[in-house]
């Protein structure tokens, strides 16, 4: 896989993670201009962090508005919310 393309994907799930934040914390959203690109810059992932501001200085170079958010932390993932189960028996 080429680099680009392992960015894009590192992005996508990034983003994913982001706009479930913004569920929970619907009072960040409204601190951002619409008319502004989000560019996330990952703390714990330097790599896509570079790759970010890059692109993010790209379209601020071609007149753009970027909002550039640091997300400081990610917790690890997990394949279900769910807390506890009881199993009753099925006749």
């Amino acid at each position: 896989m080429n680099k680009e393309k392992e960015m894009i994907e590192r992005n996508i799930e990034l983003s994913a993670e982001f706009s479930r934040y913004l569920f929970e914390h619907p009072e960040i959203e409204e601190k951002i201009p619409l008319d502004g690109e989000i560019i996330l810059l990952p703390e714990f992932d330097k790599e896509l962090k570079e790759f970010n501001r890059g692109l993010g200085k790209n379209i601020e170079s071609e007149g753009g508005k970027v909002v550039f958010i640091s997300i400081k932390e990610i917790r690890p993932k997990t394949l279900s919310r769910i807390g506890k189960i009881e199993l009753e028996s099925v006749v």
